[in-house]
């Protein structure tokens, strides 16, 4: 009993100290933050742009 608590413990305080997941989430709400402002951008500049934005990509994936 006395061990497998020592090892839920030692696996619960790696866990907590592990960093390695904050730079991926980090950088996903980077490129998020970043999409949302083209997104914005788009949406301001009007009907006209849009449709033609759209399809140069349509046709580029044509």
């Amino acid at each position: 009993m006395a061990r497998t608590l020592r090892r839920m413990t030692e696996q619960a305080r790696r866990f907590a100290s592990d960093r390695s997941g904050a730079t991926a989430i980090e950088y996903a709400l980077v490129a998020s933050g970043i999409a949302g402002v083209i997104i914005l951008i788009v949406y301001a500049l009007g009907d006209s742009v849009q449709n033609n934005l759209y399809a140069r990509i349509a046709s580029a994936f044509n």
